[in-house]
């Protein structure tokens, strides 16, 4: 932490306070002092503890919320200072901290202190003793087989992971849609709101509405007569029908084929051959930001099976269909209506398909990966461990079920109880950010690029957040001053970072609430994962200590994907692994530092690095500092460019502005500024050539395309000549 350019809190005045926007700067400045004088010997965390709990408010300008969190670090060699820090009476109510409550003693023995300093020790638990650890946490998320597994984990000479629940029966989707233990079927199940109502009361499903629901469109889907193990295909917003679409085609036995609403016809059309769709549910349009954005048409330009097409708005009749094609309204006549609200769920063997989902494919064609009954297992058993995801919670997250956290939220809250948030419309608006409030979200789930630009357009000012018990986040990497600014949104809620894969079905590292969370950094591996950062020649470095590599993980990882549908997945995971304990480990290909604090933090893909002079340093360390160079920045990309004839990568920084570019001139300021504050990073980083873009390359998943300029930028080079 760069603290030094901060003033330390106890030389901060009132008029620095008002200086930086404070509407009573005296009486905030006794209030300092006041922080100060209770947390008086107990460092600078205790202090910033002490202001974020109980002097900080929304209302205040963020200016003054930064002041004051760099003054209580300013001087602290910490590169990662913690931002929040657990209760102890708050982490006793989590689940984890209320099953260590009643069962530590047993779980982990005379060494059982406390819920927060016993977390570490529950995390070795649920390595070393699998088939305590996850048993127990079925039995707290109240999940059901059909037929019970003969163990929870045993050798498998086709899986370096090992096989779960041999033998098990089940149907996620089922149990989804039963009452859980605490809750009745009367209870929410969704709570939903169209954009443009933002006035208007919130709409709510409930467990058995859902229930019914799902059975009038399984019995729908049989009348189809496709066979049962058929995939069929969603590509539509996550709204109400989507996640009753999606749970009727696992619980009737069909498995999903996920494609993102965004995608233009050759990426659907893509998707749908891999997987060998019979069928695709979808909308005539979307309506976003009161636009009519095509849907259809582009699943018709992308040759699809017979389309079953939903309104998008209420009962308006669709004109045009193709002849194989069923209007929603004519698809959901085709059920027997005597057995409409009826339904016997298809129980299935663990390790059958219930989900084909796709990497991101910025390179080649997408990985098809398949999830099983036990994926959904992983996403639910995180967000119990992890978020926190309790019986009557609200949990929200901005996604889509062309992409794993769209499946995620329905398990991670339908699995543990909670009501999930849906809303109609973009998450970048004001009404997103009212839903937010007025549906009383208990955990927020967010992408960088949603709070960058919530915090740039103020666009959650007014609004009550003090519901939220905490956010999560994934995607791509977070920006240290834009978390901090949404903490300070909820009155100091901690931010999870999550990040994982979809072959994963969830995470593998993570954060906690009986830990302390730093900002824009991860506390721990995830529940029933160990990790291991690679040196220079491949090797584990010894666990728990510190340095940067590439991460690969214990095969040993309950829910992980186990086959791929078009290509080799033991080439594509393991091939070239290091062994450790005689387990040949996974590859994940993110570049990981573990800091000599214990915390981690992502350096994006192995190959979004570069070797600067000699020095091997991440692109995201390095955009880190830039985009807080001046605030006309809205953000940056750090790419390490061959210069013509060989040699050296010459670091070349892609700079998008919030307004108008400026001049060559100021191109040439902003040059020196960057190499100024670079210099804290390490002296002989030189910014080579600074680019203005309009906008970064993304994948549909918004992560950095960092190759597709560095190709752009290496090509404009040799054109030169």
């Amino acid at each position: 932490m760069a603290a030094a350019a901060h003033k330390p809190l106890a030389a901060i005045t009132a008029d620095d306070l008002a200086a930086a926007g404070a509407p009573e700067p005296a009486a905030l400045h006794s209030a300092v002092r006041g922080a100060l004088g209770a947390a008086s010997g107990r460092g600078p965390a205790a202090v910033w503890g002490e202001l974020s709990r109980g002097v900080l408010r929304p209302g205040v300008p963020f200016a003054v919320h930064r002041m004051l969190y760099y003054g209580c670090y300013a001087g602290s060699p910490s590169t990662t200072p913690p931002a929040w820090t657990p209760d102890p009476e708050e982490a006793a109510l989590t689940n984890v901290g209320r099953v260590l409550e009643a069962r530590g003693n047993e779980i982990i023995g005379e060494a059982y202190k406390d819920p927060i300093t016993s977390f570490r020790d529950f995390h070795k638990y649920s390595n070393e003793n699998p088939e305590a650890y996850w048993k127990m946490v079925f039995e707290e998320m109240g999940i059901t087989f059909s037929v019970e597994p003969s163990c929870i984990l045993r050798d498998s000479d086709a899986n370096p992971g090992g096989e779960w629940l041999p033998g098990a029966v089940l149907n996620a989707a089922a149990n989804c849609l039963t009452a859980k233990p605490g809750r009745t079927s009367s209870d929410v199940a969704i709570v939903w709101r169209d954009e443009g109502k933002d006035s208007e009361p919130l709409n709510f499903v409930t467990v058995e509405e859902l229930r019914t629901k799902v059975c009038l469109v399984a019995n729908a889907l049989d009348a189809l007569n496709l066979a049962k193990g058929s995939a069929i295909a969603i590509d539509m917003p996550m709204n109400v029908n989507a996640v009753v679409i999606y749970l009727t085609i696992v619980l009737a036995g069909y498995i999903v084929v996920s494609i993102a609403d965004s995608f233009a016809a050759p990426a659907i059309s893509t998707r749908l051959k891999i997987s060998e769709a019979k069928a695709i549910f979808t909308q005539d349009c979307i309506l976003r930001d009161d636009k009519e954005l095509p849907l259809y048409s582009r699943v018709v330009e992308a040759k699809a099976p017979m389309a079953i097409v939903i309104p998008a708005r209420g009962s308006t009749p669709i004109k045009g269909l193709r002849t194989d094609d069923l209007s929603w309204e004519d698809f959901l006549g085709r059920a027997d209506h005597t057995k409409a609200g009826i339904y016997t769920a298809v129980e299935q063997p663990a390790y059958q398909f219930s989900n084909i989902l796709f990497s991101s494919g910025t390179t080649g064609e997408p990985k098809a990966i398949p999830w099983t009954h036990l994926t959904p297992l992983k996403a639910a058993a995180d967000g119990w461990c992890h978020m926190d995801i309790r019986k009557g919670d609200v949990v929200a997250w901005p996604t889509n079920l062309g992409w794993m956290m769209g499946p995620w939220l329905v398990y991670a809250s339908l699995l543990n109880g909670a009501s999930m948030a849906l809303y109609n419309g973009s998450p970048n608006s004001s009404g997103f950010a009212k839903f937010v409030q007025d549906a009383k979200v208990t955990m927020l789930g967010v992408v960088p690029s949603i709070v960058r630009t919530w915090k740039n357009t103020d666009g959650t000012a007014g609004f009550d957040w003090s519901n939220i018990r905490c956010f999560s986040s994934t995607g791509e990497a977070s920006s240290v001053d834009d978390y901090l600014w949404l903490m300070g949104r909820a009155c100091y809620k901690p931010v999870i970072e999550y990040c994982g894969g979809t072959e994963i079905g969830g995470g593998f590292i993570t954060g906690s609430l009986l830990q302390p969370q730093a900002l824009s950094a991860f506390s721990t591996p995830a529940m029933g994962c160990n990790l291991f950062i690679l040196d220079s020649n491949g090797n584990p470095l010894p666990q728990d200590s510190a340095g940067i590599g590439e991460l690969a993980l214990d095969p040993t990882l309950f829910g992980s994907s186990t086959t791929l549908l078009n290509a080799d997945h033991h080439e594509v995971y393991f091939s070239g692994m290091p062994e450790w304990n005689a387990k040949v480990l996974r590859r994940h290909g993110d570049e990981f530092e573990r800091t000599t604090e214990g915390y981690y933090r992502a350096h994006g893909r192995a190959d979004d690095t570069m070797n600067l002079g000699g020095i091997k340093v991440s692109s995201i360390e390095i955009e880190r500092i830039c985009n807080r160079v001046n605030d006309a920045i809205l953000e940056t990309a750090a790419i390490g460019v061959p210069p013509v004839g060989g040699g050296p990568e010459q670091l070349t920084i892609a700079v998008v502005f919030k307004d108008q570019s400026p001049q060559a001139e100021d191109l040439n300021q902003l040059k020196l500024m960057f190499n100024s504050a670079l210099k804290k990073l390490n002296p002989l980083f030189k910014v080579s050539s600074v680019v203005v873009v309009p906008s970064l390359p993304r994948t549909a998943s918004n992560k950095v395309m960092r190759r597709v300029l560095r190709k752009e930028f290496t090509q404009a080079k040799h054109s030169k000549i």
